[in-house]
Formats: structure tokens, sequence, C-alpha cells
């Protein structure tokens, strides 16, 4: 039974976390119950249909009982719960047990965020909120932009990890779209302050907790009435915090988040376009713009043609062989991650510019190992797509970094050029094989 991909959809989605205490000794199907009813009666459009304990199941009550028996461990037990449609659904619902604090603990990420435009859909998810903080005893619920939840450094709010695992969200470090507060947090606050919160909606529940909406939807969360809105309840509850401070990190924060237009140079278009899809969702729309921002170093691995070296090797046929050899050193180091490689094109030298950025290539190898064989393999390689395609010639040298590949008026050096890109990850963009190729391409008259 197949279900939509999450993780690979590089784009924001809702997120919800809701911890709550719960009693190990009362069946499961009796504790989680409420759970079910209120998740199937609420859940507008994004309701799960496949269920994964040691299998994938089609949802329904009696597959969730036996999704959690075939999990069930000595202390913790858990389950899956996904979508086969649109929207995509990632949803984990664990049952911590003693030893352990009993707790249930769920999360729920909907992907894309826009299904949660509408202001009846989120009605409907924040009843759903509702129900479950009126059955479970919440110490702290919240509902949210997962890309904005980054930036506000959730959930550690620039806390080291222990001390944020201990502490949880002891005090008001954010203010989300959806927040419930459970007793203690809201005793701490001031129940009178707490309630008097200016928000969409803010409601004592009968456990004590307190659900509080800043806005009517989640989607718009980043327009600039939504974050006063933001602003005015978080300032209102941490009254040691600055209301303009507040607002401005927020503006911040959605400036951050705004789409931005790819103006990369042609020539690296293809490359930085896999780079910028590697980022996290949070962080693309800042990667695109520093790379519009940036631009390649024009390559200086070359030498006009009337000031090539002579070859200087009794034997260039064998020169060439070596050459080629190294090439195929690097063939065999990519074939299995970068199988274009074994094709020796223009396009294979994007695709091995990307693999190298990816892996952190210069920093995650042993430096004698990249100087021995990488850099020899690369320069190689880099030299016979510009014979094969550009109708060079290796003019071979007894030093590796001496040899040059004849193209018009122009020699270049590869080995030189493998050398300055195995610098560091930025050297990688900086110097790419890439770059050099297309421009030798634009100066081969």
């Amino acid at each position: 039974m197949k279900v939509l991909e999450f993780h690979g959809l590089k784009e924001d989605h809702l997120w919800l976390t809701f911890k709550a205490g719960f009693e190990p000794q009362v069946a499961k199907e009796t504790e989680l119950e409420p759970l079910l009813l209120a998740l199937e009666e609420h859940a507008d459009g994004w309701m799960p249909d496949v269920i994964e304990g040691k299998r994938r199941r089609k949802y329904n009550r009696p597959a969730v009982w036996k999704a959690l028996e075939e999990e069930r461990h000595a202390r913790v037990t858990t389950i899956g719960l996904y979508r086969a449609e649109w929207p995509a659904l990632d949803m984990t619902l664990r049952l911590r047990s003693p030893p352990l604090a009993p707790e249930l603990d769920l999360t729920i990420k909907v992907k894309p965020l826009s299904v949660f435009a509408e202001d009846e859909r989120c009605r409907q998810f924040i009843e759903m909120v509702r129900a479950w903080a009126s059955r479970y005893r919440v110490s702290h619920a919240a509902a949210h932009s997962a890309d904005d939840a980054e930036l506000a450094g959730s959930p550690r709010f620039g806390r080291d990890e222990k001390i944020s695992r201990r502490d949880g969200f002891d005090k008001i470090y954010e203010m989300f779209w959806l927040n419930v507060f459970g007793p203690k947090l809201v005793e701490t606050v001031g129940r009178e302050r707490m309630l008097s919160t200016p928000a969409h909606r803010v409601e004592e529940l009968p456990n004590g907790s307190v659900l509080l909406v800043t806005w009517p939807t989640a989607a718009d969360f980043a327009g600039d009435k939504a974050r006063l809105a933001q602003a005015r309840a978080h300032a209102h509850l941490r009254p040691d915090l600055d209301f303009d401070t507040v607002l401005r990190s927020l503006r911040e924060r959605s400036a951050a988040l705004a789409p931005v237009e790819p103006r990369f140079p042609p020539d690296l278009a293809p490359l930085l376009s896999r780079v910028v899809d590697r980022a996290a969702s949070h962080e693309r729309q800042r990667r695109i713009a520093a790379l519009n921002a940036w631009r390649p170093p024009e390559p200086e691995e070359w030498r006009p043609a009337d000031s090539a070296l002579p070859p200087d090797i009794e034997n260039p046929e064998h020169a060439l062989q070596q050459y080629s050899l190294y090439a195929e050193h690097l063939v065999a180091l990519l074939h299995s991650e970068v199988p274009s490689v074994s094709e020796t094109t223009p396009e294979s030298l994007t695709d091995a510019d990307f693999y190298f950025w990816h892996e952190e290539f210069p920093t995650s190898r042993l430096r004698e190992a990249i100087d021995e064989h990488a850099v020899p393999a690369i320069g190689a390689y880099l030299g016979e797509v510009l014979v094969r395609h550009l109708g060079g010639r290796w003019i071979p040298r007894q030093k590796l970094e001496e040899a040059q590949v004849l193209v018009g008026d122009r020699v270049w050096l590869p080995f030189v050029r493998a050398r300055n890109y195995m610098r560091s990850r930025q050297s990688l963009l900086d110097y790419s094989l890439t770059y050099l190729y297309r421009i030798a391409e634009r100066h081969r008259g």
C-alpha cells in the first residue's frame, strides 16, 4: 500500500505537537477512542487513510488497535498515519509507559500549508485540538507553520538540548498560530492575564487549560495583520518583552520566507537549482537570494595558446593513457551515485559538481586522499570532456599541474582547476567544472 512521499517535498507545512498525560492502566481502546473520534470528525480534507505498524493497512479503528499491539514495547509504542492522496500527511502517535512518565505524544504534519488557507478548515482543526485538550492532561500544544517555527528556534529556543528536553515549554518562548497552555503554564503567566490576551480566540477549557488562536487561518501567518496579532499576544503574555522588538523580529522572519525569484548565471543555473533544492524549506528563499547575489570568479586556469608550455615527455602516448586512466578512476568512484559520469559529457560535469557539493567532499574525506587520488582523477576527467566535446588536444607534461588542453586560442590547466576546486565546499561552486567548461566553450573560436 503506497503512501504519498512527504519529506521529499521541499515546501512549508502545518506542524502540530500535542503532548499530554494518559492512563496506561486503562485499555488503549478506551483511552484513545476520544482522540480518534475527534480526528475522524474534524480532519477536513486531510484525514489519514493508511495506518502503519508492522505493516500498512487501510485506516479504521481495528487497524489502529492492531498496529498499536504490533508496535507495543516495554516503554514506547509508536505508529504512523499517512495519506495515499494529496495533501501529504506525516502523523506519528507515540505512547510512553512506565517506568517513563506516561505520555501521549502526537505529531501532525500536513503539506502544503496552503491546505489551511480556508477559515472553515482551520476552524475544524481548532475544534479537533480543543476536543483533545479538553479530554487529556495537556502541558503544552501548538500548531504553526513549520518553516516559521524553525526560524523561531523551536523547540530549543536557544537552550541546549539537555535543558530543553528537561524543561520543555516552561514559559512563553513563542506565540504560535494555535496554542494550548496547560494549567501549570496558565498559573505561571496568571490566569487573568492569559484570558485577557488580545487574540482571535481565547477559551478556558474545563480542565483549566487555555486554548489561544492568534488568527483565523494558519496559511497566512506571515501577513502583516497576522504578525501584528501574533506580536500583541506574545507581548501581552510576556510583559518583559518589547512589542516593537517582537514585531520587528516577526517581520524579519516573514521577509526571510518571502518568495525570491531565482536569477542565477545561465551557465550555472542547472547546478544552482539543484543546490537550492537541497535546502530545507525554511532556508530556501535565503539560499536563492544569496546565490542570486553571487557570481563565480572568471577562470584563471588558462594561458594564451601562443604561450603554451611544450610537451616535455618522451612518450606522449603513455601520458595520454595515464590521463585516461585517471579519468576512469573518477568514473569508478562516482558511477553508483552519479551514473552519467560514464558518458563523459558536459552534463556529467554538472552532476559531478553537485555530487561533490552535496557530499561536502573536500571536508568529509581525508586531505591526503583528496590530493593524491581525487585531484588527478577530477583534473583528467575535466580534460577528457574538453577533448571530446570541444575538439581539445592534450599537451602532456611531466608535472600534472602543467598538463594542458588546447582549445581554440587558449590552453586550459584542468589539474590546476581540480586542485582549486577541492579546497572547500564553497570552492566547488567558485571553481566548478561546469563553469570552466562553458567558458572554454565560448573561447574555442
